[in-house]
């Protein structure tokens, strides 16, 4: 299951509906659309309807750097960029709900934050 702190409201009566965001974080689109679509779905099965995927700015992070190793000859340069995309999902549910809808297969290179 997804590791992190589950509704942060004061602990009462199962009965209570919890403000829940999940955060995706993942360098890879299609890891992270997939597992989008699956929470949806397995929110949807529990009658809890989800706002989302939202889906946030990409961070590029880039480094460039010389070719040649010793500073002579053309300057050539390396671009290297890493591509971070981030996706929200909302839901109003019980807590004991959002724990069956996270308990979906976290797929690898997929980092899931509950809060």
């Amino acid at each position: 299951g997804a590791t992190g702190k589950k509704g942060s409201a004061p602990t009462g009566p199962e009965t209570k509906f919890h403000r829940i965001r999940i955060t995706l974080t993942s360098r890879d689109v299609k890891a992270l659309e997939k597992l989008c679509a699956d929470l949806k779905r397995s929110a949807e099965r529990e009658n809890v309807k989800p706002k989302g995927p939202v889906r946030l700015p990409t961070k590029v992070l880039r480094i460039t750097t010389r070719k040649s190793p010793c500073g002579e000859g053309t300057n050539t340069w390396h671009k290297y960029e890493m591509r971070i995309h981030k996706r929200v999902i909302d839901f109003h549910a019980q807590p004991a709900v959002v724990t069956k809808i996270t308990s979906i297969k976290i797929v690898a290179g997929v980092e899931v934050e509950v809060t």
